[in-house]
């Protein structure tokens, strides 16, 4: 018995030793950064767990959110409020413009009818933004999905604004926010099938997988279909400020063991192109800290 609890002295010690040195090798990726990186880590079927300095802090989530709102919507669909089947009517006056859309870019002049499936997505897959609305207008607001959140006990996030709010300014782009260590929390609990059902965690999984948007983050350095992700971009403006640029999802490591990472980039300074490369060089530390 002596022996094996020095043993388990030792194991603990190492990867207490191990765990310090991805520490080390992240902040010396985000050394002198002028931005907020918010990062978060967690094994989901083997007991791992790395946060950073800033993985507790409430940043912006923009399009990160959608993920909260397609899992709400299946919410309804597990409870036969909705079908993935039933067909919902876009109008014209759906497809705002001046905002990402290629729902709006392939059905310009809206009155057509997509299903659910459609909807959800056109929103995660490819970001649409009016997708979202439409999503979110379908479940009654964004209070049925901060409801939903709450009964699930996702702690640190918060809906305020639709998308189209968002666009009107800064002060509604903030409160929807979320820490890092919250939104791995919850796709670690997603994948395990404590939100949704298991035809619904599918569904949602094999969307994430095909998504579209953000490429050059957290998949970029990683292997051919071994992510499955929601990003959120607010693009930078004209002085060079971005709010935010994250990605947040689920890996697959060569081993078939899975883990949840999320890396929010807030108030940064750096150019578009650093911002996006921190995010992918984030990931891979990680990736080939675990593949280990």
């Amino acid at each position: 018995m002596k022996k094996l609890a020095a043993l388990l002295v030792l194991l603990s010690i190492f990867g207490f030793g191990q765990k310090q040195s991805l520490k080390k090798e992240i902040s010396n990726l985000t050394k002198g950064k002028n931005a907020t990186v918010a990062v978060a880590v967690k094994g989901i079927d083997f007991p791992f767990e790395f946060n950073n300095e800033n993985a507790e802090k409430k940043l912006p989530m923009l399009s990160v959110y959608k993920f909260h709102i397609a899992a709400t919507v299946l919410k309804f669909v597990d409870d036969g409020k909705f079908t993935l089947d039933q067909k919902i009517l876009v109008k014209k006056s759906d497809l705002l413009e001046k905002t990402w859309s290629p729902m709006r870019e392939k059905f310009p002049e809206g009155n057509v009818e997509l299903t659910l499936t459609d909807v959800i997505k056109y929103t995660v897959a490819q970001s649409d933004n009016n997708g979202c609305d439409i999503l979110l207008r379908l479940l009654g607001g964004e209070k049925k999905v901060q409801d939903f959140m709450d009964s699930k006990n996702v702690k640190n996030f918060q809906i305020l604004y639709n998308e189209e709010m968002m666009h009107k300014g800064a002060e509604y782009v903030y409160p929807n926010h979320s820490t890092a260590k919250s939104m791995t929390n919850l796709l670690k609990d997603f994948y395990l099938g404590k939100i949704l059902s298991k035809k619904s965690t599918d569904f949602l999984m094999e969307t994430m997988s095909g998504t579209m948007t953000g490429t050059n983050k957290i998949k970029e350095q990683l292997p051919k279909n071994s992510v499955a992700h929601k990003t959120g971009s607010s693009g930078t403006d004209d002085q060079g400020f971005t709010i935010a640029e994250n990605d947040a999802g689920i890996v697959t490591l060569p081993n078939g063991k899975h883990y949840a990472i999320t890396v929010f980039v807030s108030d940064s300074r750096e150019k578009p192109e650093t911002n996006t490369k921190l995010i992918s060089n984030i990931s891979k530390a990680v990736y080939d800290f675990l593949k280990k």
